[in-house]
């Protein structure tokens, strides 16, 4: 395998941080997708649901950059930690 800076001290290891490099892969390509994705169709779901937009102003999508992650309610953030959470457990469990 490809481990030019010798860090798996074995194969398992080895094997173990190519499946945590592809999960994180994935994760960031959902992520380079999804950003702007929300900011293309937030208020077109906002307004089917009736629900307020949390859109910043010139419609950009609530981040560090722009002080809007302080409209994101603290149970959605728990929510993303407890599946991000179940989805690794699960993972663990099925390679054992």
């Amino acid at each position: 395998g490809f481990d030019p800076l010798r860090l798996a001290k074995s194969k398992e290891d080895l094997w173990r941080y190519r499946e945590m490099e592809i999960k994180h892969s994935r994760l960031a390509m959902v992520a380079a997708v999804g950003w702007p994705l929300a900011e293309v169709v937030n208020r077109a779901i906002c307004d089917y649901f009736d629900n307020p937009t949390l859109l910043q102003d010139g419609g950009h999508v609530p981040s560090v950059v722009n002080d809007g992650l302080n409209k994101i309610s603290p149970t959605f953030w728990g929510f993303c930690l407890g599946m991000s959470a179940a989805v690794d457990l699960y993972e663990n469990a099925k390679a054992e």
